[in-house]
């Protein structure tokens, strides 16, 4: 935990950008009988039987400070989608960046191994593809501030079933634009003293 706050307060660096990493699995439900389109003061109506048809998978990569946000959505969540994630995130939206610094969360798939699974040993080893990971602690994810995106969209559009990966990635697009264009970002206000005196309950006790 105080490793990740220590990484909130770095000042800012554009050449080792942090960028909080989440996902948020979606669920494919295809329809078995076609829903009866809206009508003027009736809603468009859907049975309650549906068939499922995989998942699909979006990548969400956040920087707090500047407000900033990218996403992917993949059709599956192997260790070598996720390794992939970053090295695209850099080159992509963070081109000044040498190395990446994500946090994120403690799966078995943020390991190094994970990157030779994406790329070959050279392409492994250099930044970005070895980005400087902070990883969060085991079964306390909330050091991670990029947890509370993936809630946005789902607040914002209506339930629904979604029945294709076009889905998802059509409302995670827009919903990145429009982020983005306003900077909403994150002020991350706990430091280190604070959470040693908050939290101390979480700390060993010596006798």
């Amino acid at each position: 935990m105080e490793d990740v706050v220590a990484v909130y307060h770095r000042p800012p660096d554009e050449g080792r950008p942090v960028a909080c990493v989440a996902e948020a699995p979606v669920r494919l439900a295809e329809q078995v009988r076609t829903p009866v389109p809206a009508e003027p003061g009736r809603p468009r109506r859907c049975g309650d039987e549906y068939r499922r048809d995989g998942t699909a998978n979006p990548f969400l990569a956040f920087a707090p400070r500047p407000g900033w946000r990218a996403a992917r959505v993949t059709e599956r969540r192997t260790r070598a989608d996720f390794a992939a994630f970053p090295r695209w995130v850099v080159e992509d939206g963070l081109p000044r960046a040498k190395r990446a610094v994500p946090v994120a969360g403690n799966l078995n798939a943020h390991t190094p191994g994970s990157r030779y699974e994406a790329f070959l040993p050279p392409a492994a080893r250099r930044p970005p593809g070895r980005p400087e990971w902070h990883g969060t602690p085991e079964h306390g994810s909330w050091p991670n501030v990029a947890e509370c995106e993936p809630s946005a969209p789902s607040r914002q559009c209506p339930p629904r079933r979604i029945e294709s990966a076009g889905g998802p990635r059509r409302q995670v697009e827009a919903w990145v634009d429009d982020r983005n264009e306003r900077e909403v970002g994150a002020r991350w206000r706990l430091t280190t003293t604070d959470a040693r005196i908050r939290l101390r309950s979480l700390y060993p006790t010596l006798r």
